[in-house]
C-alpha cells in the first residue's frame, strides 16, 4: 500500500493493480490491455462482447508462447482460446465463450490488492444491468496522464515475468533473472538454454513510478523518444570485482540521460547512503510483488 499511498497518482494506483495484484491467472493483464485499446471518445459503458475482442486476442497471443496462463490445472475458457489458435473453433465461438466464461472472476478481482480494494476504481461492474462495465472518470483521466503511454509496456513486461515464473515452477526452481546490456533485455537460463523474458526498461519502470531514479524527472519507454530511459548500474560496473552479482536486477535502475551521462552525471561515482536507502525501497517493491523477481531479489 505504501507504493501508491506515498505518491497517490492515478497511474500509481493502476500500477498497484498490475504489479501487486494477486497472481493466480493472467486475466488482469489481458483486461488491462483490452482497456488500453477501448475507444475513450465513446460511451462510458463497454459491453462484454466489445471488451471480449481485445481481451481474448491478447490471451490467445500469449498462449502461443506460454501455454500456462493460470495456476489451476485447467480452464475451459483457456481451452477455447487454445482451440481458436489451432483453428478448431471460429472467432465468433471464441467471443461467445469469452463473454460467458472469460470475465467470471477478473472483473470482480481487478481492483483488489493485498486483500483489499484500492481507493480509486477505474471501472464499475454493470454486468447485471448493461452486460458490461462502466468506465469511471478515473480511467478517462488516467488516459490523459503523461505516464499513460508507458503503462502498456509495463503491463506486458509484468505479464512476461509472471509467465516465466509459472513456466519454471517458482515453488521448485529459483528463477535466475539476468541482464543482457547489449540488447537491454532480461533473460533466464532454462537447462543451459537462454530464454529472453522482456525489456529491462519496461520491467523496472513501474517500480520507479515512471521517473528517473536520481532526479525524479519523468522518463519514457518509447524507443526514439528524447526522454528514453537509460539502464544504469547503481553500484558502478567498475566495482564488479568487489561486488557479487553486480549485473543483477537488484542493482539496475532507470535514469534520465542527464543523470546517467550528462556533464553532471553519475558516471562511475558511488552513490551516497540516501540513494542506497532509495534502492532498498525500490527492491522491497520487487519483493512485495512476488513472481519471480521476489525470489531473485531476496537471493
Amino acid at each position: 500500500m505504501d507504493f501508491y499511498q506515498a505518491d497517490p497518482t492515478l497511474e500509481n494506483y493502476w500500477r498497484g493493480v498490475i504489479l501487486f495484484g494477486k497472481n493466480v491467472a493472467s486475466y488482469k493483464f489481458a483486461l488491462a490491455h483490452a482497456l488500453y485499446e477501448i475507444d475513450k471518445t465513446g460511451s462510458d459503458i463497454i459491453a462484454l462482447d466489445e471488451l471480449a475482442v481485445p481481451f481474448s486476442r491478447h490471451l490467445c497471443e500469449h498462449l502461443k508462447h506460454a501455454p500456462k496462463q493460470i495456476t489451476s490445472s485447467r480452464s475451459q475458457f483457456l481451452d477455447t482460446c487454445a482451440q481458436f489458435n489451432n483453428k478448431e473453433v471460429s472467432h465468433n465461438q471464441l467471443i461467445e465463450t469469452t463473454v460467458r466464461r472469460g470475465f467470471a472472476n477478473v472483473i470482480d478481482a481487478f481492483h483488489n490488492v493485498n486483500g483489499g480494494e484500492i481507493e480509486k476504481r477505474f471501472f464499475i461492474d454493470e454486468r447485471k444491468t448493461h452486460n458490461g462495465i462502466r468506465l469511471t472518470d478515473n480511467f478517462f483521466h488516467l488516459g490523459e496522464r503523461q505516464q499513460y503511454q508507458n503503462l502498456a509496456f509495463e503491463t506486458t513486461a509484468r505479464w512476461n515475468l509472471v509467465e516465466q515464473a509459472w513456466a519454471q515452477g517458482v515453488s521448485r526452481n529459483l528463477v535466475g533473472v539476468e541482464f543482457d546490456e547489449g540488447n537491454q533485455m532480461l533473460f533466464a537460463r532454462v537447462n543451459a538454454r537462454r530464454v529472453d523474458i522482456t525489456s529491462c526498461r519496461d520491467s523496472l519502470n513501474g517500480y520507479q513510478k515512471g521517473r528517473c531514479f536520481y532526479c525524479f524527472r519523468p522518463i519514457s519507454l518509447v524507443l526514439g523518444d528524447a526522454e528514453l530511459a537509460d539502464v544504469d548500474h547503481f553500484i558502478p560496473w567498475a566495482a564488479r570485482d568487489e561486488v557479487a552479482n553486480i549485473n543483477g536486477v537488484w542493482n539496475l535502475v532507470l535514469a534520465c540521460k542527464c543523470c546517467n551521462r550528462g556533464t553532471e552525471g553519475k558516471f562511475a561515482r558511488l552513490p551516497g547512503s540516501k540513494l542506497l536507502e532509495r534502492l532498498n525501497t525500490r527492491n522491497e517493491y520487487f519483493i512485495q510483488s512476488k513472481l519471480p523477481l521476489h525470489e531473485t531479489i531476496v537471493q
